[in-house]
């Protein structure tokens, strides 16, 4: 799954009409995998409301469809990075509290977030971060970005197939921000990344997890949530580091389209979402880091404490929420992550 994508203007496909029903209806765009299998059945059973789910890949796919404004989705779940750009592009309605009384089981942290600090565009939905997937058998273990860039490990690491991220690995080894829009900065940063890239066995994102488990990588740069997801399916034969230059962070939101006829219905289901025992099966089912604070205290043990998933606070402090970028930088770094693909 890809976790990040540039911010594409593209018109929207028109939602196709649907067999006649006389239940009020409900279209909800999301990302693959981020539900529990019973989800959507049980809050259409209890709210008599049919609902159209749609998944995608990445958040250039969501924004083709419903930057025309006139998409016929109504609910749909932007990263954090992407709330203040589409924000400007008129996409988003403003989201009415009174209707939301389950936003009091959110963490603490996530109340007030950087990028929408009065939550009035978004609801925080899940999270994670980046880092190293790497085998035990590793000595030395790897601990820091840099470690990356060892000939050691030639044909034997993978790096995410994603611009952001790849960008923010090597910014965080140079010293520099995650979010950094200096020219000079990224230049370097493209450098190092073009020079590792003879080191690299290739480009992926959740596909790195079976290579992980079968040992034919030894090192990948990783979201957290594929890293627990392999650890979990090995755990003698892997670990994660979080690594000791810092990290990006993401966060994934519910969001409400402005050009939504169905307003009510669209807040109904975001607090169905935010229901603890809601929540706490779709984490379980799909193995993630939610924002709900009441839902986290309803995981099993061993997912409710998992350290890969939920880092210390410590930790956490080492990392830096991904920020959206201007449109002159983000053509730089467009055009700079094409240029390391193809060196």
């Amino acid at each position: 799954m890809k976790r990040r994508a540039f911010l594409k203007r593209a018109s929207g496909a028109l939602l196709l009409p649907a067999a006649c029903s006389r239940r009020p209806r409900l279209n909800v765009y999301n990302w693959s995998d981020y539900v529990a299998p019973d989800t959507i059945s049980n809050f259409e059973r209890e709210f008599g409301i049919e609902v159209r789910y749609g998944t995608y890949e990445g958040v250039d796919e969501m924004l083709a469809k419903v930057s025309s404004g006139n998409s016929g989705w109504d609910v749909v779940f932007p990263s954090s990075d992407f709330l203040q750009p589409m924000h400007q592009m008129g996409l988003l309605a403003s989201l009415r509290a009174d209707l939301l009384p389950n936003l009091a089981n959110l963490a603490p942290e996530f109340r007030n977030p950087p990028w929408d600090p009065q939550l009035q565009w978004c609801v925080p939905y899940m999270w994670g971060l980046s880092g190293i997937a790497y085998q035990r058998s590793l000595n030395p273990p790897v601990t820091r970005w840099l470690d990356l860039w060892d000939p050691r490990l030639a044909g034997k690491i993978t790096m995410l197939d994603d611009g952001t991220e790849d960008l923010a690995a090597a910014l965080k080894m140079l010293g520099f921000s995650v979010n950094s829009s200096n020219p000079t900065e990224l230049a370097e940063a493209r450098k190092r990344l073009v020079t590792q890239k003879r080191l690299v066995r290739a480009y992926l994102n959740a596909e790195v997890r079976d290579q992980l488990v079968a040992g034919d990588v030894v090192a990948a740069q990783t979201w957290s949530v594929t890293a627990a997801q392999a650890i979990q399916a090995a755990p003698s034969k892997l670990a994660f580091a979080f690594p000791e230059e810092g990290f990006s962070r993401y966060a994934d939101t519910v969001a409400i389209l402005r050009e939504s006829r169905r307003q009510e219905s669209a807040h109904q289901f975001i607090n169905y979402l935010l229901r603890p025992e809601v929540s706490a099966q779709i984490v379980i089912a799909e193995q993630t880091a939610t924002a709900n604070a009441a839902a986290h205290a309803l995981l099993p043990a061993a997912l409710r404490d998992d350290p890969v998933l939920y880092p210390s606070a410590e930790i956490l402090a080492r990392g830096e929420w991904l920020q959206p970028q201007s449109a002159a930088a983000q053509r730089l770094r467009d055009r700079l992550w094409t240029e390391i693909k193809s060196a």
